[in-house]
């Protein structure tokens, strides 16, 4: 818990001595109020008959001496830490208003040696369960927006293919496997439209497939490269990156094919755009010269800002809440995950599995 509010940059953990304390037990708040500190959180864990722990919290504004109420659950040893997750999410929501977004999981790709391996994890990369293992390439997982489904591009047939792979019954399935490449699947808002990329009418072309299957719809008549395309939250436009302008950019289009509009401007090269849920940030890579750093944009004003001072990022993808970036980047000569608040003033490491780790893609919030 301690780990998730402090990699949201609006945390830091105190010590001040003092007594056991409980969920149920009235702590005297002028000690943690002269130790400098705004909230305490109090609870137990309790052994249960069944083998189950019986987790309770408590929440106490220091400052004005408030109890701002808690919860229980019973939980199996193995959900251990997503109850540690769903404590911080309650205090998040509590003391900033915004929804924490710490019980909710990540995909991302492993390579080791020949080995590649697409992994479903928790948000802090921890406790995670393999979804699918291949000696061919796994790029480009897509997250369904009810959080059930993966999208995912496969080299297992010697070229990219896409599929769509359920969460729960282990069950993929076929979506697009047309003449060339099939690659860069995302959802739509609604969860019933992928946004893809294929060469099957030469060139990289973008088009729009219903998440069933079927026959694609060709989204623009263009003889440039268009690749790496989003939805914006609304499902009205598609952000993707073309070479229409000579380099790489970022541009928009409407979901009918209309009014292409570039959005950057700042640098010759950018790529692999994210769109916050909220619709205020755009999230992208650019070269700057030969290095590739993380930026992020404030879409109504156009603002840009760097927010890492590494050199091989990738593939950024937004919090659920909007509030922090998971990407790839080196850290000490191999692939890492790292996570950013929006300042990029906190930045964490996150933990997975032992060779390099790509392609990181934040879930959505379950249960909505």
């Amino acid at each position: 818990m301690q780990a998730d509010l402090e990699r949201s940059g609006q945390f830091r953990a105190l010590n001040a001595t003092h007594g056991p304390l409980d969920e149920v037990s009235l702590p005297d708040l002028s000690v943690f109020r002269q130790a400098g500190s705004d909230a305490l959180v109090t609870g137990s864990i309790t052994s249960l008959a069944d083998g189950r722990f019986d987790v309770r919290f408590r929440l106490w504004d220091v400052v004005k001496g408030q109890d701002l109420g808690g919860q229980s659950f019973a939980v199996a040893p193995s959900d251990a830490r997503l109850a540690a997750h769903r404590v911080a999410d309650y205090v998040y929501e509590k003391l900033t208003g915004d929804k924490g977004a710490f019980s909710t999981r990540i995909a991302y790709v492993t390579k080791a040696g020949p080995r590649y391996q697409l992994w479903v994890a928790d948000s802090d990369g921890e406790n995670a369960q393999s979804a699918l293992a291949s000696p061919e390439p796994i790029i480009s997982p897509a997250w369904s927006p009810d959080g059930n489904q993966l999208a995912y591009v496969s080299f297992e047939s010697r070229k990219p293919v896409i599929y769509v792979h359920n969460i729960s019954s282990g069950k993929r399935r076929l979506i697009a496997n047309f003449k060339g490449s099939n690659s860069a699947p995302a959802w739509s808002p609604d969860g019933k439209t992928l946004a893809v990329t294929l060469s099957r009418d030469g060139g990289s072309q973008l088009f729009l497939l219903s998440a069933a299957g079927g026959e694609p719809r060709r989204l623009i008549q263009s003889g440039s490269i268009d690749t790496e395309p989003v939805f914006s939250p609304d499902g009205r436009h598609i952000y993707f990156v073309s070479d229409r302008g000579g380099s790489p950019q970022i541009y928009k289009v409407a979901i009918t094919g209309q009014g292409v509009e570039r959005v950057t401007f700042t640098g010759a090269y950018n790529i692999s755009p994210a769109i916050s849920r909220d619709g205020r940030w755009m999230a992208y890579i650019s070269r700057i010269g030969g290095a590739f750093k993380l930026h992020l944009m404030d879409i109504e004003s156009g603002n840009v800002r760097v927010l890492s001072d590494t050199a091989a990022d990738e593939s950024p993808s937004f919090a659920p809440n909007s509030k922090l970036i998971v990407y790839a980047t080196q850290f000490q000569g191999k692939e890492a995950l790292m996570t950013t608040t929006l300042d990029g003033k906190i930045k964490a490491r996150l933990n997975g599995q032992t060779g390099d780790i790509r392609e990181p893609f934040w879930g959505p919030f379950l249960n909505e």
